[in-house]
């Protein structure tokens, strides 16, 4: 393979590096915060950034860890000994569950914790006070210690979103169980993958819930599921299922005898009992969450107990401007990091209300969200900028037909444009709510860039300055500093850890290092965090004023919808089908969901294209890994472009697939095939109807560096 790599770096030093590329965009205009906002926002004093200098570091998260109740204070803020594996608020003791149920019962019982409405309007909201779900935790926590589950283990929920979700991973954490909820989303077998790679022996699921007016049946992907742990060595033992109707079965699918059991059977029997929260370890994991990386096996995502939830419990208070009385709805997913941190542990830790919705946002219809808001009094607004545009295609008119009044909204999980920006500001904030445009990854556990609300200017298309205790730096491919101001872009790095960093990769600490920090790390013996820079794998430029544009991934996983999907997985699916010899996944840009994957596969000798391929191909991708990942087309292609050693040049069909230049193709072995390929997809796109359209200069550069190594 050393071999390969030697043979392949001459065709491909033309190929610019990220921060090769010179970025040209037009700086856009600044936004105040709006003044009744900063009269009562948390941060409302520039000042807060002095307490957070680089010369404070690391006390100055104390301030994050004082928002939490310590059964015993630390003895190190941050211990270094094991870098670049920090270690947080060592010597500490807390329980997460505590902090986000019990404390705030003593102060507050029937205030609501949990709002959660169902898809079918025609039913009721549910509100959950804190007194009840303390009531619940405690109970779903006995289930779970019958089972014989403590500290340590690992539990592995499949499940939508509905209240019972954030029950059940706030009873594991108050057993000091670690939880990995796996997108309900997602297929029974790539639920089966988590469950192998995390050790679970327990799979905790739904029987049904609804999606854009039907009730799906869950259970069916907890046999998958069980079935493809089984085919990797992992035995599950019980399937716990709620139900989505009290008492009645909501899926088609049969309950396996022995092994699968309805959560309220259980549940009878410990009715009103109390499990004391164990006394953790701030060091002690809390939660396993998987994110897709470019080689097959997804990487589990260690977060901490007292780091992580010191950082969403302070970044909640600053950034989104949390108070206790607000009205709080996040409208993303628990199965992904966003809802882990901004639906239940950062607001919960605060005390406040965390609205939760089943199912699409659009159904009934556009208008749907904007009636939540007003129906509950929302005041506090969270969503993607995918979910952005599709309220503005599908209805950029209905928030003028609602009574609601947000003063923050934040956007998550992939950079927003200038013009739906100014969509959201301008129809959805009606001109009253700072944007919270927030730049992290689910391995940071929280928000790396942002502006805070009540204190700094917006600007469309940047996330902002950095957060506050965050260093970054934007480096290129030599270790050089790109400065600031300077039109080049980057790989952006953060200098220092921070408390929501996660831990380590599940399993897999080698791949930890090669992944994160060993890029630009010069000493791996060294134990000073100044030799380990966290590489976050993104792109981005520095503005002069220190706001930061992030260009999206410098590997090849492709951003759907928010979702990241690794092109391996995606591939390797494709390749189960057995007429398949070679599989290539590349990104092309949608205007609802950002971007949207194309599979290109060329077949084995004698073996003739086909519809009947294709769909293998879907079926196969949707089976693995879930509809989320279903490609928008599937082109059989005589042959990949490929370098002279074998390496299929992904950025040349990614480019094709996006009507944008290939760029110099001289370094291929065939270069000949590419005019084929174009001609072939180019005319069937637009037999199709799918025109090209113009791509701005962050989708153009994406494109271009999509695949490079």
């Amino acid at each position: 393979m050393a071999d390969d790599l030697n043979d392949v770096t001459d065709d491909e030093t033309n190929e610019s590096s990220e921060a090769q590329i010179a970025v040209h965009w037009r700086e856009e205009n600044y936004y105040d915060p709006p003044a009744a906002l900063t009269a009562q926002a948390n941060a409302s004093d520039p000042a807060i950034r002095d307490q957070f200098t680089e010369d404070k570091f690391p006390d100055c998260f104390t301030a994050y860890a004082d928002l939490l109740t310590w059964y015993k204070p630390w003895d190190t803020v941050l211990d270094t000994s094991t870098a670049p594996f920090w270690k947080w608020f060592v010597g500490g003791e807390l329980n997460a569950s505590y902090n986000c149920v019990d404390r705030h019962v003593e102060t507050h019982p029937n205030k609501a914790a949990l709002i959660w409405l169902p898809e079918p309007e025609s039913e009721a909201h549910q509100a959950i006070t804190y007194r009840e779900l303390y009531v619940r935790v405690n109970e779903f926590a006995a289930v779970l210690k019958e089972l014989g589950l403590k500290a340590g283990d690992r539990i592995t929920f499949h499940m939508p979103m509905v209240p019972e979700l954030p029950v059940a991973m706030l009873a594991a954490a108050r057993l000091g169980v670690v939880h990995s909820q796996v997108f309900a989303g997602f297929s029974g077998t790539a639920a089966g993958h988590r469950i192998a790679d995390s050790g679970s022996t327990v799979l905790v699921t739904m029987d049904g819930y609804y999606r854009s007016g039907d009730l799906l049946d869950h259970k069916v992907k907890a046999d998958e599921a069980v079935e493809a742990a089984a085919k990797e060595g992992q035995q599950v033992d019980k399937v716990l299922v709620f139900r989505r109707y009290p008492g009645q079965y909501s899926a088609k699918t049969p309950m396996v005898e022995g092994r699968d059991v309805f959560v309220d059977d259980l549940l009878a029997a410990h009715k009103g009992e109390i499990v004391e929260p164990a006394r953790l370890s701030a060091t002690d994991p809390l939660f396993l969450m998987y994110t897709s990386g470019t080689t097959g096996r997804p990487k589990g995502c260690q977060h901490s107990i007292g780091g992580y939830m010191s950082y969403v419990a302070g970044t909640s208070k600053y950034y989104q401007d949390i108070h206790p009385d607000d009205t709080y709805w996040c409208m993303a997913d628990i199965g992904w990091i966003t809802g882990h941190s901004y639906i239940v542990y950062g607001p919960l830790a605060l005390g406040t209300t965390s609205v939760m919705y089943e199912g699409t946002p659009n159904y009934p219809d556009a208008g749907r969200p904007w009636r939540i808001a007003q129906q509950l009094g929302v005041n506090i607004f969270h969503t993607s900028p995918t979910a952005i545009r599709m309220l503005r295609k599908v209805g950029p008119d209905e928030p003028a037909k609602y009574n609601y009044h947000f003063k923050t909204m934040t956007t998550v999980g992939e950079p927003i444009e200038p013009e739906v920006w100014r969509w959201y500001y301008e129809t959805v904030g009606k001109g009253e709510a700072a944007i919270t445009d927030t730049w992290w990854q689910t391995e940071t556990g929280g928000f790396l860039g942002s502006t805070l609300p009540g204190i700094d200017k917006m600007k469309p298309g940047s996330c902002g300055p950095a957060a506050l205790g965050i260093y970054p730096v934007i480096l290129d491919e030599d270790s050089n500093e790109v400065p600031r101001g300077s039109g080049k872009a980057g790989n952006i790095c953060i200098r220092a850890p921070w408390p929501g960093v996660f831990q380590t990769i599940w399993g897999q600490p080698d791949r930890f290092v090669s992944t994160y920090y060993a890029k630009y790390n010069k000493d791996p013996e060294s134990k000073d965090w100044h030799d380990w820079p966290y590489f976050a794998g993104d792109g981005a430029t520095e503005a002069a004023d220190g706001y930061f544009r992030i260009l999206g991934r410098v590997d090849d996983v492709i951003n759907v919808a928010g979702h990241r999907l690794g092109t391996k997985e995606l591939e390797s699916a494709a390749l189960t089908v057995s007429e398949v010899a070679e599989a290539a996944a590349v990104p092309v840009v949608d205007d609802i969901r950002g971007r949207a994957v194309e599979m290109y596969i060329s077949l084995k000798p004698g073996v003739e294209a086909s519809a009947d391929v294709e769909n293998k191909v879907k079926v196969a991708i949707e089976t693995d890994i879930g509809k989320i990942a279903r490609p928008k087309n599937i082109w059989i292609v005589p042959d990949m472009p490929k370098t002279r050693s074998g390496k299929i040049m992904r950025r040349v069909i990614a480019a094709t697939s996006n009507f944008t230049d290939t760029g110099d193709i001289t370094t291929l072995a065939n270069p000949e095939v590419v005019d084929k390929i174009r001609e072939q997809v180019q005319s069937a796109k637009r037999a199709k109807g799918e025109v090209p359209r113009e791509l701005s200069e962050t989708e153009e550069h994406e494109i271009k560096s999509f695949g490079q190594e």
